[in-house]
């Protein structure tokens, strides 16, 4: 969660809370990514925009939970996961999976935003960046903050391990363009320890405070 200027509050993934991708992860002590918000004293409605790293349901599912929010995500992940070949259910009409048709009805109400490529300043201080290949067009994300430059990987880096090791993630469609935006993190990041990866628990041993599964990062 992101506290911008001129009152926005920007979230970056939606995490997920339908039944059927439940079912996929197999999760337990779940928490409403909407209800989740409260630990920060924030309301669903207050959260102006939603930045989808890339087209996977844990990613996307929960985008339709913030009903003011704003959606960025780029052209050609929107594209290729949701209008072409790499929709599941193979791309047969109607086989979609329910957060695919929710993010549809958001592009149709407006609220969808296809970012059309690389280095883009999206909202002011936050700017997006494709490369990983977790996906077909995965993007992460740099912040500016008074604590210096923040790069939220996302997937594009799973744990702090790829990062200290220079171990590209192992769901990536290209091992070397996966090590290339590492590489480029450290340079964007104001200090590798400002590198956030996407699934890894140690960013809460990393960034202790305010505790109960909130990590600040300062």
């Amino acid at each position: 969660m992101l506290k911008g200027p001129a009152g926005r509050t920007v979230l970056v993934d939606a995490g997920f809370y339908r039944e059927e991708v439940l079912k996929n992860f197999g999760v337990a002590d779940f928490t409403r990514p909407d209800k989740a918000l409260e630990r920060l004293g924030i309301k669903p409605d207050e959260v102006t925009d939603v930045i989808l790293t890339h087209m996977h349901s844990d990613h996307v599912d929960g985008a339709d939970l913030f009903p003011k929010a704003q959606v960025w995500i780029q052209k050609e992940e929107y594209a290729h996961y949701v209008e072409k070949t790499g929709r599941p259910g193979g791309g047969r009409p109607g086989s979609e999976p329910e957060y695919i048709r929710a993010l549809v009805r958001l592009k149709t109400l407006g609220r969808v935003h296809l970012v059309d490529g690389d280095a883009r300043e999206i909202i002011p201080g936050v700017t997006v960046y494709t490369g990983g290949k977790h996906t077909f067009a995965s993007q992460y994300v740099g912040v500016n903050t008074k604590a210096g430059t923040v790069v939220i990987a996302s997937d594009n880096v799973y744990t702090y391990e790829n990062l200290e090791k220079h171990i590209p993630i192992a769901a990536t469609l290209d091992a070397k363009s996966n090590l290339a935006a590492q590489d480029r993190m450290k340079k964007i990041a104001s200090n590798q320890r400002l590198i956030i990866p996407g699934h890894d628990p140690e960013v809460f041993v990393r960034f202790p405070k305010p505790g109960n599964g909130v990590a600040r990062l300062e």
